[in-house]
């Protein structure tokens, strides 16, 4: 595997439309838009100080493949993550190119839906917290006696506002109907239940389980729906080894899993609330949750991630 120096921030020669709490979104012109997914790493909605290598080319390549896999289900706004490209269609990128290299995206402008939609296929995780606590998944009552982990059958349509900043909220379907219209609503819910399932399937060959996800999904002016952002990264989902899965407790994951154990034993601890300022992370967690990102890529792709200096 290569060495690179992780990307904690990129800076480059275009209009800086949004830094978000890991990619920077770039304005190329009036109908495409710069992805840069940087090596930032966020848990239970914080930004940590310290960058993992080698994840923002795991989200961007990963996004890349699963858009190719899925185009047929909705479009996308996915045009190229090839950094050659990227710089004969931007020329003024020449002198950046190892900064776009494995974590730069070209897409197709659009207006992002103002809601994440979460497709859970499995109790886990603020899903399990809640049922635990009131029956239910986002104020909506499910069957009596579930156990953490279990399978949901069907999955679930879950969506959840957006936070440039904190946590993110889940809220019903009826909410998201009342803010966007049924129209709009429906889609939406369709289109995150067909992607997870096909996704889910897919996953299923290679020994995965993907427990729930988020997609994100904008417009465009004459009003087609395109699926944007991340799809089926370890950021946005979890991803479980299938042979160990075992209902009734927490699983083992393909994602962040050290990164979060970590920071989950500090709050139980009391040395941590959750909230800015993270804490400081030793480099052996770095080191592992940077293993897990490549090790997802692998699993998925079949492929060994690697990255041009």
């Amino acid at each position: 595997m290569t060495t690179v120096t992780p990307l904690v921030s990129s800076h480059l020669p275009l209009p800086l439309l949004r830094r978000g709490k890991v990619r920077e979104m770039y304005e190329v012109d009036a109908d495409t838009l710069l992805m840069v997914a940087s090596d930032r790493v966020s848990a239970f909605d914080v930004v940590m100080r310290e960058p993992v290598a080698f994840k923002g080319a795991v989200l961007t390549q990963l996004s890349a493949f699963w858009f190719g896999r899925l185009g047929h289900v909705i479009p996308n706004h996915f045009i190229t993550a090839d950094a050659a490209d990227i710089v004969a269609r931007v020329p003024a990128l020449a002198p950046h190119r190892a900064t776009l290299v494995g974590r730069a995206m070209l897409v197709r402008r659009s207006t992002p839906v103002a809601f994440e939609c979460v497709v859970r296929g499995y109790l886990a995780g603020s899903a399990w917290a809640e049922y635990r606590k009131t029956g239910t998944l986002a104020g909506e009552a499910l069957p009596p006696g579930l156990v953490e982990s279990q399978k949901l059958e069907p999955a679930i349509f879950s969506p959840a506002t957006k936070a440039e900043t904190g946590h993110d909220e889940n809220v019903t379907f009826a909410h998201v109907s009342q803010a966007l219209g049924a129209s709009l609503a429906d889609s939406l819910k369709r289109a995150s239940l067909a992607l997870y399932e096909e996704g889910r399937a897919y996953a299923a060959g290679h020994g995965i389980i993907i427990a729930d996800t988020k997609f994100e999904f904008g417009t465009t002016p004459d009003g087609t729906l395109l699926l944007i952002d991340e799809v089926l990264t370890p950021d946005s989902s979890r991803f479980w080894p299938a042979d160990r899965y075992q209902p009734g407790s927490s699983q083992p994951s393909f994602d962040k899993q050290p990164l979060r154990d970590f920071l989950s034993g500090l709050k139980d601890q009391g040395k941590w609330d959750g909230n800015d300022p993270p804490p400081g992370l030793p480099p052996v967690v770095i080191a592992a949750t940077s293993a897990r990102y490549r090790e997802a890529y692998r699993l998925i792709t079949g492929a060994s991630l690697e990255v041009p200096r």
